[in-house]
Formats: C-alpha cells, structure tokens, sequence
C-alpha cells in the first residue's frame, strides 16, 4: 500500500469520528492529515509528511478556536433565557420587605429579590435572572 493512501484512510477514519462528536476539531486534524496524504502524493520523504500534517492540522485547530465556531457563547446562565425558562415570566408580588419578598411560584415558595432600578411596590413582576433559589425581578 502507498504512503498517500494511509495517510488518506486516517484523514477518513478521523471524518468518521467527527460525525460522532459534533464538534470541528477532528474535522481540523483530518484536514492536516489530508495535506500530509497530498505531500506523500508529491513524493517527499516521511519527515516532510508529518510535518506537514502537524503544522497544518495545528493551524486548522488555531483558526477554527479564533473562529465564531470555536468560541462557545460565554454567557451567564443566571440570566439567559435559553437555558433557565423561569427568566421572562411573571410573578406576583403581595409586599415587599427592604427590596425583599416571598412569593408562591411553581408551587413552591421562592425568595423574591428586586432587581437594580425597581420600584418596590405590590404588583406583577418579570423574572429577569435566577440565583440559586432567588428570583431576581424588574
């Protein structure tokens, strides 16, 4: 078997995988490992191979990381509705004590704490963030 068609078989073993994991990076490798594959089609020696397959594959792996793809959305949890549903809805508030209340929500109590800029009067709040077991209102 030729050198090329090894390195071509890893560069689709390594596509195989990334359909599993969802994520790019072994898409990055494959694509180092592929240039290595087209380096031993042009004839050079094991050395240049590999060496084209890692600075390539390292590369690929630095631009996907500065890339939109390769940066995860750093987001506070507390407060993005995404992955807390409680955010966005509404509670009532019967009295507030120093910016402070207790309100039945989901069929449970919760503390109730008013956001920054609130006015602290009864009536109808929106959740806008939750930490740990507090709601916080504007």
């Amino acid at each position: 078997m030729a050198e090329w068609v090894g390195w071509f078989l890893a560069a689709g073993a390594l596509l195989i995988l990334e359909l599993f994991t969802g994520t790019f990076y072994l898409l990055m490798i494959a694509i180092g490992i592929s240039a290595g594959g087209l380096v031993a089609l042009t004839g050079a020696n094991g050395e240049w191979q590999a060496l084209t397959a890692a600075i390539v594959g390292v590369a690929a792996t630095l631009l996907l990381r500065r890339s939109r793809y390769g940066k995860a959305a750093r987001r506070d949890a507390a407060q993005d509705p995404n992955i807390n549903l409680d955010i966005g809805q509404s509670v009532a508030v019967a009295h507030w004590v120093d910016g402070v209340a207790r309100v039945m929500y989901r069929g449970a109590l919760w503390d109730v704490e008013l956001g920054p800029g609130g006015d602290a009067q009864a009536g109808h709040y929106i959740i806008r963030a939750v930490r740990g077991s507090r709601l916080i209102v504007g």
